[in-house]
């Protein structure tokens, strides 16, 4: 029921009469759902003047989309995570998601990351997905995190980009994640789905917020910036991606420890490994040199960062 009001909702006061009005319910029952809207994180002020969604708002008409995507946009309050929310909006056999299309959600109850962990969001963060409309070569997907990144980090203006999908701070602390599902067929991926959760103003212990990089920038403004710079990055040539990775990365030329899975260990070496990360192959896979001289790629997986950034590393 909340979900009907929520549609309604603008920067501009509207006054109970008003939206029961055009919801067919009494103002009691609008400022209840009102209520269970606060509940699930929306940011909805209520005064004489009547109820507002509070100023740079991530929801549609208030975000200053530029291009195609998040033409189509719709904005939740609670979700068991915008992931599954795309994914069923994509679905839908009536009105299906378009490329490009957005769902963001002021909080998730199942949200994820990559390999199985939770995101957790606050009062300011955002969490959004996007579609991407396929098909897709195979081939293509390991780079498009890597596309994502460096979007990411030219929309917040700073911050390094840790392989293969966080945008870190200058002093390692997490930012911005990103997480990629894509949906198989035969050679290619049918559509895929890109998540990405920013931590704008607020995070949790240890990790870093936009606002270091852009001080009071808005939620909405922050998502129409990074849809516009996916837009081009995703479409952007492979070697023009991987070229600018590189120029903000936090992980070439430094110590890193990873694992290589035994099904796809390369001279024979598996379990947890560490080296000093080189650069990219042309499939943004990682190549690391080892102690003993070998050069290990490494296609997936996560890649811990061994000491610290110094100001000579973040020129690579």
């Amino acid at each position: 029921m909340p979900d009907r009001l929520l549609p309604l909702l603008t920067d501009t006061p509207q006054s109970g009469d008003a939206l029961g009005a055009a919801l067919e319910l009494s103002r009691v029952t609008v400022h209840s759902l009102a209520h269970r809207l606060q509940e699930q994180g929306v940011p909805l002020e209520v005064s004489r003047a009547g109820y507002a969604l509070a100023a740079g708002t991530p929801a549609p008409g208030l975000v200053p989309v530029r291009g195609q995507f998040g033409q189509a946009l719709r904005y939740f309050g609670e979700v068991s995570s915008t992931q599954d929310t795309l994914h069923d909006w994509a679905a839908d056999p009536q009105s299906p998601a378009s490329h490009g299309a957005v769902v963001v959600a002021e909080r998730q109850t199942a949200g994820r990351g990559r390999r199985g962990r939770t995101w957790q969001t606050s009062g300011g963060s955002l969490v959004f997905s996007v579609l991407l409309r396929g098909p897709l070569p195979l081939a293509s997907l390991p780079t498009l995190p890597l596309a994502a990144g460096v979007a990411l980090q030219r929309a917040v203006g700073g911050g390094f980009l840790k392989w293969p999908n966080d945008l870190l701070d200058g002093e390692d602390r997490k930012l911005a994640g990103i997480l990629l599902e894509a949906e198989l067929r035969g050679e290619e991926a049918r559509q895929a789905v890109l998540g990405i959760g920013i931590n704008v103003s607020q995070a949790p212990s240890g990790a870093a917020t936009a606002e270091q990089f852009r001080p009071g920038v808005s939620r909405a403004e922050l998502l129409a910036d990074v849809l516009g710079e996916l837009e081009h990055w995703l479409s952007a040539p492979v070697p023009e991606v991987l070229d600018a990775w590189r120029a903000v990365s936090a992980t070439l030329g430094r110590q890193v420890r990873f694992e290589l899975p035994g099904q796809s260990a390369q001279n024979g070496q598996s379990g947890v490994l560490e080296g000093r990360a080189s650069d990219l192959d042309d499939q943004g896979s990682l190549l690391v040199s080892l102690p003993d001289g070998q050069l290990v790629r490494v296609g997936a997986g996560d890649v811990e960062l061994v000491g610290r950034l110094t100001p000579a590393q973040t020129e690579l």
